[in-house]
């Protein structure tokens, strides 16, 4: 296939408009026409990593976090990035990356924590905010079921775990088309009088254009009269970080014990220990510390994160046990999540996981 499918699927089911405003998630470097026949799925993108996809073959590279971040004014290899390029570019690999987004999807890195953990009743923590649209539109009985059935298809009505999801109220429209209209009902120069539904969905905010174009596409008018809103609703299937119980109590000594096991985490800085056993754990990949309220206020126990600054130990207290595993070990289960997407869309697509150890920090 040619690496905008890819693009294409990947950019929609780890949709880009998630994404914070400091990120840079999506294609990275590649010609959109290229055939493609393998790819290399991984945590990062080093030169290593590069090796590892030119060796066996492979046309892209799908990561979790960015070659690029920031703008770029010149290629000269002096920056790691830049070298990352330069060696893309000789080696004709292709680069994707999912970073706030993957985080922040129903299915995304701290609900892959939260089941690694094997937790129990996950929620998000922080859901996703302002980024629900309520779209309303005006249908002749006659064309609603069609109407209706194409914003669906294009991904409109959608809400938590239900989908075709909308309202329909009946009602009396009228309008006058003027001489230059070839009006679907009534006569041009004359006022008309028309049972329609009013049709009420909601959608996502990425999938505005896909949803407006199937909506005009299907409906029957010249000229057609709808609505978009901006929501504040919070969408509690999506959002930053995860909480959860775990299926029995267990002392700070023994749940450190145990998500070292889990991460591979050797090197945990923890808070000073509660006095009460763990039960409900709060979970965030990656830099975590701007969470940490929202964990305390969830009423979890303890809260797995990597980046912790300093004092963010002292607002703990004994309010809640920090354990900042570290930040490869927080997302290296992402590549599982790319994986698993991708396989399940393509299957005869050849997928492989990097065998390189793309973690900067050592431990001694």
């Amino acid at each position: 296939m040619k690496l905008k499918e890819l693009c294409s699927f990947l950019d929609s089911a780890i949709p880009l408009s998630f994404q914070e405003g400091y990120d840079n998630s999506g294609l990275q470097i590649g010609l959109p026409e290229k055939e493609i026949s393998s790819a290399l799925i991984t945590l990062d993108v080093t030169e290593a990593v590069l090796d590892e996809a030119g060796y066996n073959g492979c046309d892209i590279i799908v990561s979790h976090h960015p070659v690029i971040f920031n703008g770029i004014k010149r290629i000269t290899g002096v920056s790691f990035s830049e070298r990352i390029l330069l060696k893309a570019i000789k080696q004709e690999i292709a680069i994707y990356s999912a970073h706030t987004n993957l985080d922040v999807i129903s299915n995304g890195v701290s609900r892959k924590m939260a089941e690694k953990l094997n937790l129990q009743d996950i929620k998000v923590l922080v859901p996703l905010k302002n980024r629900l649209l309520k779209l309303v539109t005006y249908v002749p009985e006659s064309h609603l079921e069609k109407v209706r059935d194409a914003v669906f298809a294009a991904g409109a009505g959608v809400l938590g775990n239900y989908d075709f999801c909308s309202f329909m109220t009946p009602g009396t429209g009228s309008f006058r088309g003027n001489e230059n209209t070839n009006p679907f009902v009534g006569e041009k120069g004359k006022i008309h009088f028309e049972k329609e539904f009013r049709l009420e969905t909601i959608l996502f905010s990425h999938l505005k254009s896909r949803v407006i174009n199937a909506m005009l596409k299907a409906h029957p008018y010249e000229e057609v009269a709808y609505d978009i809103y901006s929501l504040e609703n919070e969408n509690i299937n999506t959002g930053m970080g995860c909480t959860g119980k775990l299926s029995e109590p267990m002392a700070d000594n023994d749940f450190l014990k145990f998500i070292s096991s889990v991460f591979s985490a050797n090197g945990i800085r923890f808070s000073s220990p509660k006095r009460n056993k763990i039960v409900k754990v709060a979970v965030c990949g990656g830099s975590g510390a701007a969470l940490l309220p929202d964990a305390i206020d969830s009423g979890a126990d303890a809260f797995i994160t990597a980046d912790i600054r300093y004092h963010s130990y002292f607002e703990a207290g004994n309010k809640i046990l920090i354990a900042d595993i570290g930040h490869y070990e927080s997302e290296k289960f992402s590549a599982e999540i790319l994986y698993d997407l991708i396989i399940k869309k393509f299957p005869k697509f050849a997928l492989r996981f990097s065998e390189v150890n793309t973690n900067p920090i050592n431990y001694f």
